[in-house]
């Protein structure tokens, strides 16, 4: 058998798992003696015998993360026969999880790479609801899966990061008697976006609190019943005509009001 050292990594799934692995007890070995060849989404037997060929012509490892029953079976079987090294490397770990949490696995490839997704859109929608927050770039308006409008203190920001949190891109718009919305606000369906609405007494309390929080009087204009009643008619008139459904946060956690808007992104 001539040829370059070479450890095949076989998966049914991406192979990202047995790649690192081999990679960092390669470096034990100083590395780079080795070649490295993954062999990704295997399905079935004739993929496995593909990389079997190929490693009888090489001094050879074959390390796979295969959790298809059939296919992992099909390959330790193949392998003996040829007289070729296999190392499993996720079944003595699933074996220990299984005895010792007494749980069964799922044996379902791409498991892993569905986390991985769901976290990066995770990031990626967090970015969006910072980037876009508080109306700053109407441009966000026309990209965003939830358009949150209503005036200060409705809540925008933290329910666009909680909703950020589930993957969902989230832009807000304060609604201010004196600058008119963006045009984009116009634009987008009236479906995705919602109306936040508060009640005169609540607003009026929320924002005393939070002119005391910065240290300035509670008898400021932003807190008057007469700015309040003015802004929230002008809100009003904007939900109105763009056609939005409208959610009352006035006595709502920000998770509640969150479920009533998914509800209405699934109508």
């Amino acid at each position: 058998m001539e040829g370059k050292e070479t450890v095949f990594v076989v998966s049914d799934s991406v192979g990202e798992t047995a790649d690192l692995v081999v990679k960092a007890v390669a470096t034990q070995f100083n590395g780079g003696f080795v070649e490295v060849k993954r062999n990704a989404f295997v399905a079935d037997f004739a993929d496995i015998d593909d990389v079997l060929v190929m490693a009888k012509d090489v001094p050879s490892i074959i390390a796979y993360t295969i959790v298809i029953p059939s296919l992992k079976e099909y390959l330790d079987k193949r392998a003996e026969e040829e007289g070729l090294a296999t190392v499993d490397l996720l079944n003595p770990l699933m074996t220990a999880f299984s005895k010792t949490f007494n749980k069964n696995p799922k044996n379902q490839p791409k498991l892993m790479r569905q986390l991985d997704d769901s976290y990066f859109r995770k990031i990626e929608a967090i970015e969006f609801a910072v980037k876009y927050d508080d109306g700053r770039d109407p441009r966000g308006l026309l990209r965003a899966d939830i358009v949150l409008i209503g005036v200060s203190r409705t809540s925008k920001t933290p329910l666009s990061m909680y909703l950020a949190h589930k993957g969902f891109k989230v832009a807000n718009v304060p609604l201010v008697p004196e600058v008119a919305p963006p045009e984009e606000l116009y634009q987008i369906p009236r479906s995705r976006c919602v109306g936040l609405i508060i009640s005169p007494d609540k607003l009026n309390s929320i924002r005393k609190e939070r002119l005391k929080n910065l240290g300035l009087t509670s008898e400021a204009n932003y807190a008057s019943f007469e700015r309040i009643l003015e802004e929230l008619e002008y809100a009003e008139k904007i939900m109105k005509r763009i056609g939005c459904p409208v959610i009352n946060v006035s006595n709502k956690a920000i998770e509640e009001t969150a479920d009533s808007i998914l509800k209405i992104l699934k109508r």
